[in-house]
């Protein structure tokens, strides 16, 4: 089986998860080939699966302008069962192709469907998302098709070497520096919690504002910035408890790695956690932007081992029974089957 992605994120969530995916098809014997934008961090680690084609992917580039036609010239030639595109804009890249499947994998809620015109099938990454796009009008193939996560636990990393006491309460959050992540929230609940420390892994455009917020608050003294970690997972496991509080997020992926580590998570009531977390028995919730509510819990867990041990073994078991990487591998081997 032959595989074309089209993938032109930058770094994230979405682009752990391709990661991921690339390496599980391989493992299954998918021979792949991604075409990503130059000089992307996580690029060596899909060189031993899949074949490289960086482009700059730059609008009104003459690199933007001819690469549909070298895309289609090279499927035409090379015949893959499926060309695969990665975020909405890569899905104006897509050709129109008769060997095989075209599909556009959303991790998102599209505005529109102008992106998928040579789109046949859609492969939504949570229930909603599919109902989403058939009331803006979809009439194609729709697939529901989850995320997973990496499930061997890790070593936690040393605290010392975050410069933070073993003794010291830790709560982790990880993502790319935007509004939507809610990380201010976060800062806001953890400065009522004193004596905890804060670890946030990532970057973005928000740092400058998150940094001012945390000497507003007079947390520099317990607030690290991780900066992006090639593997988060010893981070992950070093903290006591895991806290996604995005205002906005289809899925939340970072539940699921927080999960695979064995951590009690606190999420927001955004909409990709409402769907698989469940009150009490993987997780505690706290409303959207409320940063009593997110302390409230946080202590909740930190003062009950009980309590924490409960919501870590009832996420691992979420982990294992919904978002396991051979069933995810296989659901799309079997998808890329469904030629045209």
């Amino acid at each position: 089986m032959k595989v074309f992605h089209l993938h032109f994120g930058k770094d994230g969530g979405a682009e752990k998860f391709f990661v991921h995916l690339v390496r599980a098809l391989a493992h299954q014997g998918v021979e792949q080939t991604a075409v990503i934008r130059r000089s992307r961090a996580w690029r060596p680690q899909i060189e031993p699966y899949a074949r490289i084609i960086e482009s700059n992917f730059r609008n009104l580039s003459l690199d933007r302008l001819t690469l549909p036609i070298r895309i289609r010239n090279l499927a035409e030639r090379e015949r893959p069962d499926a060309i695969m595109s990665w975020v909405m804009r890569a899905g104006r890249l897509t050709p129109r192709y008769r060997h095989g499947l075209t599909v556009s994998r959303l991790g998102d809620y599209p505005s529109h469907l102008d992106y998928f015109k040579t789109t046949e099938m859609l492969v939504c990454n949570t229930p909603d998302i599919a109902d989403h796009v058939r009331r803006i009008g979809w009439t194609r193939g729709v697939e529901v098709i989850s995320n997973f996560t990496q499930t061997d636990l890790v070593p936690p990393v040393p605290r010392k070497t975050v410069d933070t006491p073993d003794n010291a309460p830790v709560v982790m959050t990880m993502g790319r520096f935007v509004k939507r992540k809610g990380f201010d929230t976060l800062i806001e609940a953890v400065a009522k919690l004193p004596g905890v420390f804060l670890w946030i892994a990532g970057d973005g455009a928000e740092r400058a504002a998150l940094e001012t917020l945390v000497r507003e608050r007079d947390m520099e003294g317990r607030t690290r910035f991780l900066g992006w970690q090639a593997d988060t997972r010893p981070f992950v496991a070093a903290a006591d408890v895991f806290v996604m509080p995005s205002t906005h997020e289809p899925l939340g992926n970072v539940i699921l790695e927080a999960w695979a580590q064995k951590r009690p998570v606190v999420t927001s009531r955004a909409e990709g956690p409402s769907w698989f977390v469940k009150e009490g028995e993987n997780g505690l919730f706290a409303d959207i932007g409320n940063a009593d509510q997110f302390a409230g819990a946080i202590s909740r867990i930190l003062s009950d081992p009980v309590l924490a041990g409960d919501l870590s073994e009832g996420g691992h078991a979420t982990l294992m029974r919904q978002f396991s990487e051979e069933a995810t591998a296989a659901a799309y081997i079997d998808l890329f089957r469904r030629r045209p």
